[in-house]
């Protein structure tokens, strides 16, 4: 199994798939999948997550990063990997989250939003973290995070990043980005959404490609 980071230098946008149905899962995951987009959440406060994650898996498991997103407690993670997913999102600093998930073999990123937070999570074994909510914070702060940080640990801002305000962030050291509604939100079109993705790509690409 490679590992998180690796995943993340070939699809660092991670699509949040809050309020996707199982019934559209597979049409939305191939329109992301089809514009380079390689890692998928399906949040758990989500109609059905798990058949939704089940189906990604499925379909895409040898191609993609299926997981879920907004786990906030032990209990689900044991049935997110039965379902197929690989992956568990959290929106807070949660060590017993993060230390089942790799009991199982799956990969974790934990929300953090302190120094204290993220290296409490970097001890419980994360393999990435998330900076959430990103609107709280800014490029300085993921700057000052970064330098204290592992440089092997990527640091992952979520909260209302967009095409038009990841450049910023990218130069602080942002390994990737979570996008949620800036990328899909119940009712959009698998067209809606590719269109959407590629805006992304366009943006987070060519810096990849830079560094």
């Amino acid at each position: 199994m490679k590992d998180f980071a690796a995943w993340l230098q070939a699809s660092p946008a991670i699509a949040i798939l809050r309020g996707v149905k199982p019934e559209e899962a597979v049409d939305i995951g191939a329109a992301l999948i089809e514009t380079g987009i390689r890692i998928i959440e399906v949040p758990l406060n989500s109609p059905d997550p798990l058949e939704s994650i089940k189906r990604l898996a499925k379909q895409f498991g040898d191609k993609a990063l299926i997981g879920a997103g907004t786990v906030v407690d032990c209990t689900m993670v044991k049935r997110i990997a039965q379902a197929g997913g690989r992956l568990t999102v959290s929106p807070h600093a949660c060590p017993d989250v993060v230390q089942k998930a790799k009991v199982l073999d799956m990969y974790a990123v934990p929300g953090f939003f302190t120094p204290t937070e993220a290296f409490d999570m970097i001890e419980a074994g994360a393999d990435g973290l998330k900076l959430f909510p990103a609107e709280a914070a800014s490029p300085a702060v993921l700057k000052s995070l970064r330098a204290v940080l592992p440089r092997t640990m990527p640091v992952i801002p979520v909260g209302s990043i967009n095409a038009d305000n990841m450049d910023g962030w990218l130069e602080a050291g942002a390994a990737g980005f979570g996008f949620g509604g800036a990328l899909y939100k119940p009712g959009f079109t698998p067209q809606k959404v590719a269109k959407r993705a590629r805006a992304i790509m366009r943006v987070i690409q060519p810096a990849q490609a830079a560094e």
